[in-house]
């Protein structure tokens, strides 16, 4: 997870005030950080509003309960997740899904703790929390989709986004039973993520199916 910058305190141990935007980052911030060690559920918010440096009530008047700041951080976190597996634009389209996968790996791997609890823990059931992590498997087959030149239409075919949405699960899945094995090298790992794609991308869209491996 990303590092804090925190201005709470100057090199004199002086406070130096914080705006309320980067206070509330700040903390969101801290808890993306902690949620990268523990599960959602084991978030601290006592430990938290120390780290920050401000009181635990001060905490609650960014967020007006412990389940609402949880979802925020779940929101902060998946925005991290977004941006670290977006591929690098100069490669070419195989490279760029390749790449894509090969941060997603070391993303669920730096984060695993967080990872497994969202998806398999207590709080994968939880109604507020589903529709968030819907939201970031739709975002990630959206970012697929327009990576290719000839870009599937979703409304149009739903049995295309209907494949994709398996293909997310089987990544989540084969990804969690990776890390807690490791049968096989992070390379074969990428590649069975990959190649699974690239097979079922030709079965549903032959053409984005060859366009990908291109």
């Amino acid at each position: 997870m990303s590092a804090v910058t925190s201005k709470s305190a100057g090199e004199n141990g002086k406070r130096t005030r914080l705006s309320p935007d980067e206070r509330r980052q700040q903390l969101l911030t801290l808890g993306a950080k902690m949620l990268g060690e523990r599960a959602l559920e084991e978030l601290s918010v006592s430990e938290i509003a120390a780290q920050a440096g401000i009181s635990r009530g001060l905490l609650f008047h960014y967020f007006p309960t412990k389940q609402d700041f949880q979802l925020e951080v779940v929101r902060h976190a998946n925005a991290e997740l977004m941006e670290r597996v977006t591929p690098d634009r100069s490669l070419g389209l195989l490279d760029k899904l390749r790449d894509s996968m090969e941060r997603y790996v070391d993303y669920v791997s730096e984060n695993r703790t967080s990872y497994l609890a969202l998806l398999r823990g207590p709080t994968s059931v939880s109604p507020d929390l589903l529709p968030l992590v819907d939201e970031t498997r739709d975002a990630i087959i959206g970012l697929i989709l327009a990576e290719a030149p000839t870009p599937a239409d979703p409304a149009g075919n739903p049995r295309l986004m209907l494949g994709m949405r398996g293909w997310i699960a089987f990544v989540e899945e084969t990804t969690l039973t990776w890390l807690r094995t490791e049968p096989i090298t992070r390379e074969e790992l990428i590649d069975l993520l990959v190649e699974s794609l690239l097979t079922l991308t030709l079965a549903l869209n032959p053409e984005l199916g060859t366009a990908l491996r291109e």
